[in-house]
């Protein structure tokens, strides 16, 4: 069991996962502390007449829970976009010419396993299998 474990987690797409999470996050926190920082700003002081509150309106006038935030919406419309050029163009696209290339025969893809490998993994499939007693289930 604990093998079956350990060989999915060393498996190479976990662990790219794993990294393209953790950027992802990262680079997500990035581009909000941009937008918030800098273009928020920008569409709040284009719209509303009170600066403070930004693009939006109060629906009932002195209560401020009312408020309908417009520039937080379109802020975060603008974070969406930027993220996701970015992993379009960084990542996606890349590994799409990568492919391509690999389709052409310019780039060899992962390699078989050889004849003896996939016959040695069928020896100690059998061997764990005879051990526990197993007769094929």
């Amino acid at each position: 069991m604990l093998k079956g474990f350990k060989d999915f987690l060393m498996r190479g797409n976990v662990v790219d996962l794993a990294v393209a999470v953790v950027i992802g996050a990262a680079f997500t926190s990035i581009v909000t502390a941009f937008t918030t920082g800098l273009i928020k700003p920008l569409i709040n002081a284009i719209g509303g007449s009170n600066a403070a509150d930004g693009l939006g309106f109060r629906i009932l006038g002195p209560n401020q829970s009312t408020f309908m935030d417009f520039g937080s919406v379109i802020n975060a419309a603008i974070n969406f976009v930027i993220v996701a050029a970015i992993v379009y163009f960084l990542f996606v696209l890349p590994v799409k010419h990568l492919q391509e290339r690999r389709k052409r025969g310019q780039e060899p893809g992962p390699a078989e396993p050889t004849d003896v490998e996939l016959l040695t993994e069928i020896r100690d499939l059998l061997r764990a299998q005879s051990a526990t007693g197993r007769t094929g289930d």
